[in-house]
């Protein structure tokens, strides 16, 4: 008989939550353009504004400065973009989500890479001193919490040397909600992105949300009618952004509750890890991390092999980014942070959610034990 399967790979798509099914299904039975009038367009017109009040208290941001996009990486795009006045430039960290690393409208030569330190936060007198002696416009873009190792940076304090420089913040806050807090004030962040499928809702929705109305619109990507404040122009997805507004208000009451318990499963993993695989490494492991995120390596095992293995077992992980998969280099966060290739090409992540039980945790150690001491064995062979 089969053994029901173990899904371990949240910080790539979460499954979909009860109340964002049911707000999609209802969703689909309105008739109406959000863009009409009349009755039946009023109706999907609700269905739209209720949803971005829903976002906008996900945040604490208000409703009007919440845009729906297609996504993170289109919300990304969105808010890369070059401000009118002065030579632009952007500063990214090394550590950023592909999207962001892309440079979104920014042209490759305004592009600058901070750096980061071991543990994988931002090297803040790095980035004081690089503001300090610029005089040109310039946007910052860091990401809340690092989708590989669940490094969570330290936005408040970047924020608060962006801002004395002149300088604006976009923040790339996707893995944040239902695990951290992503209230964009005391973040202060001025542009915020979210994605709906990281936390319950379909794939295919998110959001740019702005701190204030005094932050400037971005020029449109998606040209066309005046929708969204004339800011991404088509017909909203109206399905998808009532299943974005019913996630996000089961997060207001539940993340904090779901995120002790992640945290004590995830501590409940690395502890059992570290006594089974005294030379794991879990990176990361000295910084503030999401409470669901654990990245780690055993010496001598290759992720692109174990990942497959566990998947035989039965058990979901990820050798790194949902959207790496398929490639053999290894992560370019890991990279950033000075770990050596062999062992980062070994990095395998574990991401919790709020269904995780005690059971699957131990079922991911015991599938481990029995693929790490195949893969090690085998290793051994293959150097006789």
């Amino acid at each position: 008989m089969l053994t029901k399967r173990v899904y371990l790979d949240w910080n790539a798509t979460a499954p979909l939550r009860k109340e964002a099914r049911a707000a999609v299904i209802s969703a689909l039975d309105v008739l109406g353009n959000p863009s009409s009038v009349h009755a039946e367009g009023r109706v999907a017109r609700r269905l739209v504004e209720n949803a971005r009040e829903q976002v906008a208290m996900l945040v604490n941001a208000e409703p009007r400065n919440v845009l729906f996009t297609s996504g993170g990486t289109e919300a990304n795009a969105l808010a890369l973009t070059p401000r009118a006045e002065g030579n632009a430039r952007l500063l990214i960290s090394p550590i950023e989500h592909v999207s962001v690393l892309a440079g979104g409208r920014f042209a490759a030569s305004q592009i600058e890479q901070l750096t980061v330190l071991p543990n994988g936060q931002i090297d803040l007198g790095a980035l004081d001193r690089r503001l300090t002696q610029s005089a040109e416009t310039i946007l910052v873009s860091v990401m809340l919490a690092n989708n590989e190792t669940g490094v969570v940076q330290p936005i408040a304090e970047i924020a608060e040397l962006a801002h004395g420089a002149g300088a604006t913040l976009h923040v790339d806050a996707v893995q944040g909600p239902g695990r951290i807090s992503c209230d964009i004030i005391q973040l202060g962040a001025d542009l915020l992105t979210i994605s709906g499928h990281k936390f319950g809702a379909p794939k295919g929705v998110g959001a740019l949300i702005r701190r204030e109305t005094t932050v400037p619109l971005p020029n449109p990507l998606i040209r066309g009618g005046g929708q969204e404040r004339s800011a991404r122009a088509g017909t909203e997805n109206v399905a998808g952004i009532a299943a974005l507004g019913a996630a996000a208000a089961v997060l207001a009451d539940t993340y904090v509750t779901e995120s002790k318990k992640t945290l004590r499963l995830r501590q409940r993993l690395e502890g059992r890890l570290k006594r089974e695989f005294p030379q794991a490494v879990i990176f990361g492991e000295g910084a503030a991390r999401l409470p669901n995120t654990s990245l780690f390596a055993v010496p001598g095992i290759k992720a692109e092999t174990a990942v497959i293995a566990l998947d035989l077992e039965g058990v979901a992980v990820s050798s790194g980014a949902a959207c790496s998969s398929g490639k053999v280099q290894a992560s370019h966060v890991l990279a950033a942070m000075g770990v050596p290739e062999p062992l980062a090409r070994g990095a395998i992540r574990v991401s919790l959610g709020p269904t995780t039980t005690e059971s699957d945790v131990d079922r991911l150690i015991h599938a481990w034990i029995k693929v790490s001491d195949a893969l090690l064995k085998g290793s051994k062979v293959a150097a006789a």
